[in-house]
């Protein structure tokens, strides 16, 4: 809206920033090991990480004005989903490898290769009909 100074560089009115968020989410001093997939240290020593655009060293849905509007709609549904998966589901990878989680830095994070799974119901057919 008006000119400004961010990080010591001049910023001209009306000029439309692009932030890096995949980048700052690799941060190495506030994430250890930030390129291994690490799904506990959410239960420990991040357990106080918000997603919704309140702590800035994870953004997956944005922050402010312009955050995700299906945030809430968004956090449900990948929990419902994720549990009714694990509850109907054995899944394994092929030849039962470890799942690749390397990621490729685009303008979303995308996986560097293709998830490949084997889905095999836990439950008998007449349940699925």
């Amino acid at each position: 809206m008006e000119d400004c100074t961010l990080v010591g560089y001049h910023v001209p009115a009306s000029t439309r920033l692009l932030v890096n968020l995949p980048k700052l989410q690799q941060v190495p001093n506030v994430w250890e090991n930030p390129s291994e997939f690490q799904l506990e240290r959410f239960l420990t020593t991040h357990k106080h990480v918000d997603i919704r655009g309140n702590n800035f060293e994870l953004l997956p849905f944005g922050s402010g004005r312009r955050m995700c509007p299906g945030i809430s709609f968004s956090l449900q549904v990948t929990q419902l989903t994720l549990a009714t998966l694990l509850h109907n589901f054995e899944i394994a990878s092929p030849l039962n490898k470890p799942v690749d989680m390397t990621e490729k830095v685009r303008l979303t994070n995308q996986k560097a290769t293709p998830l490949e799974v084997h889905l095999t119901p836990r439950l008998h057919a007449q349940v699925y009909a």
